[in-house]
């Protein structure tokens, strides 16, 4: 499996070393890790599952390439590293591919009604308890001074 990764980290580098001239940053630089960078990480991104595209454990090895793979399209492109393109470049991947996804890697979901329940019952319960001991009790102390 590493060896694959490695083969398509070469090629790739490869692909960029032969069809990407060394110029200033530009729109070209764009264009190269969409095409570059991005269409590897579709391919691997399609290999899981969706709802695997939230759990870190099973995106970070394509996540890091990706970033690897921007990284190096830059250096070879003489651009810095981030930059504006860069970050647009991964606020579009990630509202593509982790617009579902939570701060902490899981989605949120509201809990089993078994649990949510009692915590929605008990105030209402003790609430009309309460009412009912006022009530109840200002009606017998009329008779206690």
């Amino acid at each position: 499996m590493a060896s694959v990764s490695w083969r398509h980290a070469l090629f790739f580098l490869l692909v960029v070393n032969l069809s990407v001239l060394a110029t200033a940053c530009s729109s070209h630089y764009g264009n190269a890790i969409e095409e570059f960078c991005l269409v590897k990480f579709k391919l691997d991104m399609e290999v899981l599952d969706q709802r695997q595209w939230c759990s870190w454990e099973d995106t970070v090895e394509s996540y890091g390439e990706l970033t690897n793979c921007t990284f190096l399209v830059a250096l070879k492109m003489n651009c810095f590293w981030p930059n504006r393109m860069v970050d647009e470049f991964f606020i579009r991947v990630h509202r593509h591919y982790f617009h579902d996804c939570s701060m902490s890697g899981r989605l949120l979901h509201d809990p089993p009604n078994r649990i949510l329940g009692p915590f929605i019952v008990v105030p209402i319960l003790v609430t009309l308890l309460m009412t009912a001991l006022v009530v109840w009790r200002s009606k017998r102390s009329e008779g206690i001074v």
